[in-house]
């Protein structure tokens, strides 16, 4: 039952670093992308979906759209992504520069990505206290012992340490990209 809930953990950590892949930095990476939803033949599409999405320097994002009709949709739905990015549309092809950022604007990623860390250090916890309440239950129904719920909880607190420690190491990594200039 601990292997379960260290998958759910290492589950939370990984969501956290695909989070993280959202945020932009002052490098161009597709991964940006990656929650943007465009309008397209009657439903939200993800862009990726909609055409090739490439990096050709580390200041730019190309998006080669297969289909031209859809030029204004991704567009729009860019504009309005809040990443700050203004998309050139050159034929079929969407050019998107990454600008510098600001020294406002890192400071406001750096706390967008503390709070994305911390929403996943809730979720470890929720995850502990989820796992210790159910083997609190299984001690009160006698179906373990006092020893045993013991050993369980400071094998659990162990596996939450290391998730946090993990989840630590990830913003501080992600904000010393952020901050990099």
């Amino acid at each position: 039952m601990i292997d379960d809930l260290n998958q759910k953990m290492t589950n939370a950590v990984g969501h956290l670093e695909k989070e993280f892949n959202t945020i932009r930095t002052s490098r161009a990476n597709p991964s940006m992308l990656d929650n943007i939803f465009a309008e397209a033949y009657g439903s939200k599409t993800p862009l990726n979906q909609l055409g090739n999405i490439s990096t050709p320097d580390p200041s730019t994002i190309t998006i080669q759209v297969w289909d031209t009709s859809l030029l204004k949709s991704i567009e729009s739905s860019i504009l309005d992504s809040g990443l700050g990015i203004n998309p050139q549309i050159d034929g079929q092809i969407i050019r998107l520069p990454i600008p510098k950022l600001s020294e406002e604007r890192r400071g406001e990623l750096t706390k967008l990505a503390a709070k994305y860390a911390e929403n996943s250090k809730v979720v470890i916890r929720n995850l502990r206290r989820d796992f210790l309440d159910l083997q609190k239950n299984l001690k009160k129904n006698s179906e373990l012992s006092e020893d045993d719920l013991q050993k369980i909880t400071n094998d659990v607190q162990k596996l939450t340490d290391l998730s946090v420690e993990k989840i630590d190491e990830i913003l501080k990594n992600k904000k010393e990209d952020i901050l990099k200039v």
